[in-house]
C-alpha cells in the first residue's frame, strides 16, 4: 500500500508503556420499531440526507487472539522499535477517518472523528480494562479504537494473513463500528441484544460482517485514491477470511459451532469485505436484510 509518512498524527494516541482512560459502561433498551426497520431507516437517512456495552470477555468487534506475552516499558530516549509501523497505522488512521468525513458531508452529515489509540499489554477505557489478549477493538462508551501492535504480527504468524493492507483491513474494521454508533446502528444492535438475549450472536454476527463492508468501502477509495498496489486486495480478503469465527474454531481444535458464531465465517467476512470493495457506498452494506 503506498503511504505518506507524517499525516493523521492527531487521530492516533500512543499509550504504550502508560495506563488508559477511567472505565465506565453503557446500556439501552429497544422498543418501537423492529431492529431490520431501523437499520434501514437509519441507512436510508443517511443516504438520502443530504453505544451497546463491550466487556474484554465479549467484544462488539473483536479479532481474538492469544494471551500475550508480557511486555516491558520503552526506556525513556530509546529509538521505538515499532516506529515505522506507528507512521503507517497513523497513515491509515487519518485516511480512513478523511474518507468518512468527505462520504458524511456529501449525505449532508457531520461525522465525527475519534481516535486510535496504542497500548501495550492491557488498557483502561471507558468500557472498562482490557488485555492484548482482546485483540483490536472499538469501545462506544469513549469511541475510541484500541490497538496492540503486537497483533499484527499474530495477524501475520498465528493467522496466516501478513501485508501491509491485512493491517489496513483491521483498522478500517474497527472505524466501521465507530461509522455504525455514529449513525446509531450499534446502539440499537446493542439494545436488541439485550431485548432479545436468543439473537444475540446472529445480531452480533450481522454487526461484525456489516464493520468489514465499511472496510471494504475505505479500501475503494484508497484504490480509487491510487494508493493499492498489486497483491493489496487479496492481502485485504485473506484477513478478513483469517479471522472468521470457523476458522478460529477450528483452529482451537474445539471443532465448529455455528451456534457460537458472533463476527461471521471466513466466507461470510470476505465476502462483505469484497461487497464494500466493490459498492463503494453504504448502500452495499446492510447486513441486516435477509440472509448474510
Amino acid at each position: 500500500m503506498r503511504w505518506r509518512r507524517g499525516s493523521g498524527g492527531g487521530d492516533v494516541e500512543d499509550l504504550r508503556g502508560r495506563g488508559g482512560i477511567p472505565g465506565g459502561r453503557v446500556g439501552g433498551g429497544l422498543g418501537g420499531l423492529g431492529l431490520v426497520g431501523i437499520v434501514v431507516a437509519l441507512l436510508v437517512t443517511f443516504l438520502g440526507g443530504g453505544g451497546g456495552a463491550f466487556s474484554p470477555d465479549a467484544s462488539l468487534d473483536g479479532f481474538p487472539t492469544a494471551p500475550a506475552a508480557p511486555q516491558g516499558s520503552m526506556a525513556a530516549g530509546a529509538p521505538d522499535p515499532d516506529e515505522e509501523l506507528v507512521g503507517f497505522v497513523t497513515f491509515v488512521v487519518g485516511d480512513v477517518q478523511d474518507s468518512w468525513e468527505r462520504s458524511f458531508a456529501r449525505a449532508g452529515r457531520p461525522y465525527d472523528r475519534t481516535r486510535l489509540r496504542l497500548f501495550t499489554g492491557g488498557v483502561r477505557t471507558g468500557c472498562g480494562a482490557a488485555s492484548s489478549a482482546t485483540g483490536p477493538f472499538y469501545c462506544p462508551a469513549d469511541r475510541g479504537v484500541y490497538l496492540d501492535l503486537a497483533f499484527f504480527r499474530e495477524l501475520r504468524d498465528r493467522f496466516g494473513a501478513p501485508g501491509d493492507f491485512a493491517q489496513a483491513y483491521v483498522i478500517a474494521h474497527e472505524f466501521g463500528h465507530h461509522v455504525q454508533n455514529v449513525l446509531g446502528i450499534m446502539p440499537q444492535v446493542s439494545r436488541e441484544q439485550a431485548r432479545d438475549p436468543g439473537r444475540a450472536n446472529e445480531l452480533s454476527v450481522r454487526l461484525e460482517l456489516q464493520a468489514d463492508c465499511l472496510a471494504g468501502i475505505w479500501g475503494r477509495s484508497a484504490y480509487d485514491a491510487g494508493r493499492l498496489e498489486e497483491g493489496d486486495l487479496q492481502e485485504g480478503l485473506a484477513a478478513a477470511s483469517a479471522v472468521g469465527d470457523d476458522r478460529i474454531q477450528a483452529q482451537a481444535g474445539g471443532g465448529v459451532d455455528p451456534d457460537a458464531f458472533t463476527h461471521g465465517t471466513s466466507e461470510q467476512r470476505a465476502r462483505w469485505f469484497l461487497r464494500g470493495f466493490e459498492g463503494g457506498e453504504l448502500a452495499a452494506c446492510d447486513t441486516f436484510s435477509g440472509a448474510v
